[in-house]
């Protein structure tokens, strides 16, 4: 069974959301990657698992916190690059052009992070999910001009169906000192 889909709830109560993660876990077999407060005084909960696990555990989850829940989603095969971007253990010798996406939630950037690696042949760089970013959340990628373009509109356009786009850019050969001060 391929355990390579995610899903995320992100909630506007920290309460809310230990109980909301502990719906998603007992609803069906899947892994917890992230349970965790955010800023701005948000909770998130990032479980994965096969696709019907955790379609079935995100249901459950966006039930129990009902009027809480901010966004949601579940991305079925996401692309491999996400845990390392998420995790800050991405890491990349050089930066070719450098894109980023950013967002007003975390639920909206992680969906954009997965389509921009997806559109093009980019590398993602680094997803951060609102710690110290007022509750706001970015992407970055690096890859040719062109690639870059691609992954950054690909990823803005995600975010912007749900109306949470902040910015997007698209730096053509960044100085080096900008990855030092990315991770």
């Amino acid at each position: 069974m391929a355990r390579n889909s995610i899903g995320l709830i992100e909630l506007s109560s920290i309460a809310a959301g230990f109980e909301v993660c502990d719906a998603m876990l007992k609803a069906a077999d899947v892994e917890l990657v992230l349970a965790r407060t955010i800023c701005s005084g948000k909770y998130m909960v990032l479980v994965r698992g096969d696709v019907a696990a955790v379609r079935a555990a995100v249901e459950a989850g966006s039930q129990a916190g009902d009027f809480s829940v901010i966004d949601t989603f579940v991305i079925p095969n996401v692309h491999e690059d996400i845990f390392p971007a998420i995790s800050g253990t991405a890491m990349t010798g050089e930066l070719e052009a450098l894109g980023i996406v950013e967002s007003f939630s975390v639920a909206s950037l992680i969906e954009a992070a997965d389509a921009m690696a997806k559109a093009a042949n980019v590398r993602l760089v680094e997803v951060r999910l609102a710690m110290a970013l007022g509750g706001k959340a970015f992407a970055s990628c690096t890859g040719s001009v062109a690639a870059v373009r691609a992954a950054v509109e690909a990823g803005a356009q995600t975010v912007a169906r749900k109306g949470l786009l902040v910015n997007k850019v698209v730096i053509p050969q960044p100085r080096p000192e900008l990855l030092r001060e990315m991770i």
